[in-house]
């Protein structure tokens, strides 16, 4: 039992170790709307007045509408590798992103560091996401 319960323990602290955010100033996306980069397919500022906390960090979003939607199901919009950049954890680091340098791919938002780094990711997309899906657990 104790086995059990220990490796229930260490499933669920991968888990929440999954689920780090990169924050600025404890704002995700720099307080940008992560449901815009999904129906606009641009970098919208969210507002203030439509926030939600989520997995330790503050959401903004440009909508009301766009708020519930990300509230309904945040996996879907949250971006992967908890918003650091997709192409530093397909190097196995952790990077800061810019909200601008952003790409959607099969439904799932992917960050990079600046519009450079976006280029570089760019050119091999889906062999960095499979190799950042793997150094992703343990950074």
């Amino acid at each position: 039992m104790k086995h059990f319960i220990l490796g229930l323990v260490l499933l669920f602290s991968t888990q929440l170790e999954a689920q780090k955010i990169f924050k600025t100033n404890g704002l995700a996306i720099r307080g940008y709307d992560a449901v815009a980069y999904h129906t606009k397919q641009q970098a919208i500022e969210g507002n203030d007045s439509f926030t939600l906390v989520w997995s330790d960090a503050t959401w903004r979003f440009s909508t009301l509408s766009n708020l519930h939607l990300f509230k309904a199901n945040p996996q879907k919009y949250a971006p992967a590798y908890g918003g650091y950049c997709a192409y530093g954890v397909s190097e196995a680091h952790l990077s800061p992103t810019d909200p601008n340098a952003f790409t959607v791919v099969n439904d799932t938002l992917y960050f990079n560091y600046s519009q450079k780094i976006r280029t570089y990711w760019l050119r091999d997309t889906i062999q960095r996401i499979k190799t950042a899906n793997s150094n992703w657990p343990s950074l």
